[in-house]
C-alpha cells in the first residue's frame, strides 16, 4: 500500500489521489518514519514493533488521565496484514497551562538542556518555555525508559518519542491494562515476591546512580506475576541532583509503608542504606 495512487488523464497530466485505505476519523499514518533514529527505542527492536511506513495508528480510547499527561491506547497496524499489528500505550504530556506536575523544579535540578535558550525560556516561563517544558518531560521519560530497558529493568519497551508523545509497550491483556499494585490484595507469599521484585527494580536504579523519584504502588503494574515500573518522567540522578537522596529516601518510605500496611515486614531505613551503597 502506498500513501497515494495516481490517476492519469493523459500522457502529461498525473493527479495524485488518496487511496481508499487512507486514515479515517481517529486514525493517522504511523509517525515512525517522521522521527529520527535517536527518537526510537533500543535496538534490536522487538518483533512486535511495527516499522512499516504504510502502518496506520488507530485511537482505541483513553487508559488513564493523570495530572501531567494522559495515556491512550493505540493500535499500530498495516491494513490487511494481521502479522503487522500491535497495541501501544501513547502517553501525551500536556502543556503547563493544563498540567499539574508537582515539585517539578526539584526533579529538573542537575539536568541539562541542549540549548541555553531553552533553559532560559523554561526558567522565565515564557510561552515558548512552556512548550519546551512539555517536550522535556516526554524526552526525559523516554531516555530513562531506554536506559533502564537496556539494563534489563522491568519497564515497558519505549517504542518512540515524538514531541510531547511517547509510544511504549502496552502492559496488559488485549486492551485491558494490567492492575496497579495498589489495586491488589495479594496473599502473603505473593506479597513477599512482589516486594522482592520491587526492591530489585530499586537496586537496578541505584546501580545506575538513579532513583524513580516518585515511586509508589500506583506506578507499579503487576502483569502475569511480574512487577513492571512505569511513570519515569521525574527519574533523577541522585548524585548530580541535590534533592536526589531525599527523593530516594521517599521512594523507600512509600514502598515499605505500603508493604508494611499489607502485613509484610520490611525496613525503609535499611533499604535506603542498601541502595545508597549501590550508588557509591
Amino acid at each position: 500500500m502506498s500513501f497515494f495512487d495516481h490517476i492519469s488523464l493523459d500522457d502529461s497530466v498525473v493527479i495524485p489521489v488518496f487511496s481508499l485505505d487512507d486514515p479515517g476519523d481517529g486514525q493517522r499514518w504511523s509517525t515512525w518514519t517522521a522521527i529520527t533514529p535517536s527518537e526510537r527505542g533500543p535496538r534490536p527492536f522487538p518483533d512486535w514493533v511495527v516499522t512499516s511506513a504504510s502502518a496506520i495508528d488507530t485511537e482505541l480510547g483513553i487508559v488513564k488521565s493523570g495530572k501531567e499527561a494522559d495515556v491512550f491506547l493505540i493500535e499500530r497496524a498495516v491494513p490487511g496484514d494481521p502479522e503487522q499489528s500491535s497495541i501501544l500505550a501513547a502517553k501525551r504530556y500536556r502543556g503547563s497551562a493544563t498540567s499539574d506536575f508537582h515539585r517539578s523544579s526539584q526533579y529538573r535540578e542537575g539536568r541539562r538542556m541542549r540549548r541555553s535558550r531553552d533553559t532560559r525560556a523554561v526558567a522565565n516561563k515564557s510561552a515558548y518555555g512552556r512548550s519546551v517544558a512539555a517536550d522535556q518531560w516526554a524526552y526525559a521519560e523516554f531516555e530513562a525508559l531506554c536506559a533502564m530497558y537496556e539494563r534489563g529493568v522491568a519497564v515497558p519497551y519505549p517504542v518512540q518519542v515524538n514531541g510531547t508523545e511517547i509510544l511504549m509497550e502496552f502492559i496488559g491483556e488485549g486492551s485491558t491494562a494490567a492492575p496497579r499494585l495498589a489495586q491488589l490484595r495479594p496473599a502473603p507469599t505473593d506479597l513477599a515476591d512482589y516486594f522482592e521484585q520491587v526492591v530489585e527494580i530499586m537496586h537496578a536504579f541505584a546501580r545506575a546512580s538513579s532513583a524513580h523519584g516518585d515511586l509508589s504502588p500506583y506506578n507499579l503494574l503487576v502483569h502475569r506475576g511480574r512487577v513492571v515500573v512505569i511513570d519515569l518522567p521525574q527519574f533523577v540522578d541522585v548524585v548530580s541532583n541535590p534533592n536526589g537522596m531525599s527523593l530516594l529516601q521517599r521512594d523507600c518510605d512509600n514502598v515499605c509503608g505500603w508493604f508494611i500496611r499489607r502485613g509484610h515486614d520490611c525496613d525503609a531505613e535499611a533499604l535506603f542504606a542498601e541502595l545508597v551503597g549501590d550508588v557509591y
